[in-house]
């Protein structure tokens, strides 16, 4: 039984994770029979977003772990406390909060900076030769890290040419991917797919995340 760590940014596509992103990878991994265990930095949020409006809510402050524990049903660990050791594979699912709390790229683009603990266990599940997937913007974390370290990892997400060029210019390669399918990158055991950046409904994003998970699965132990 592969053992696959979940890394959530907290709770809600505005300012955390996007929600369905999240539970399709949980679904299809438990259906999988993995062993999962979800993991999330332990700091505030970047901003609280009211998913009513959309807008900001001012002077509010949230916890990036407590929030996403919401995801985990209170099942989930400080990501300080984990390392690659403790995975076979790890899971990135998107929505906002992986562009705003487990790095800025929201705000600062192909100059974002990577949380150092999620930094820390992407480099370390790559150096052992471990199944990484990223899931919508997530991917932008892989640019962002693997692309500083010169190993040019190969990534997707979706169509949208001004976020593609902003992944190339941290030094990923990006390929062009429909919302159905993924991108694997079989030398650094990268998978990702599009989802929400494409997808128009929650149908069609589980048609890649399911096949993402599926891949990555392949990929443990290969």
């Amino acid at each position: 039984m592969a053992k696959v760590g979940v890394v959530l940014a907290g709770c809600g596509v505005y300012d955390g994770s996007e929600i369905h992103e999240a539970v399709i990878s949980l679904l299809a991994l438990d259906r999988a029979g993995a062993e999962i265990c979800c993991v999330a930095p332990n700091g505030p949020q970047m901003h609280v977003v009211n998913h009513l409006t959309g807008e900001v809510s001012e002077g509010e402050s949230r916890n990036i772990l407590v929030e996403a524990a919401r995801i985990a049903r209170g099942k989930i660990a400080d990501l300080v406390g984990v390392s690659a050791a403790d995975f076979d594979a790890i899971v990135i699912p998107g929505g906002f909060g992986a562009a705003k709390n487990l790095c800025d790229f929201a705000v600062k683009g192909p100059d974002c900076c990577v949380h150092p603990e999620v930094a820390r266990l992407i480099r370390e599940m790559v150096v052992a030769g471990k199944p990484v997937g990223a899931i919508c913007i997530a991917p932008a974390l892989l640019a962002a890290i693997l692309g500083e370290d010169q190993k040019s990892p190969e990534v997707t997400i979706g169509t949208d040419s001004g976020t593609a060029a902003a992944l190339t210019a941290m030094g990923a390669k990006h390929v062009n991917c429909a919302v159905d399918d993924c991108v694997v990158d079989r030398r650094l055991k990268l998978v990702t797919t599009p989802a929400y950046m494409l997808a128009g409904s929650i149908a069609e994003a589980a048609q890649g995340i399911e096949k993402a998970i599926k891949t990555l699965l392949e990929l443990v132990g290969h």
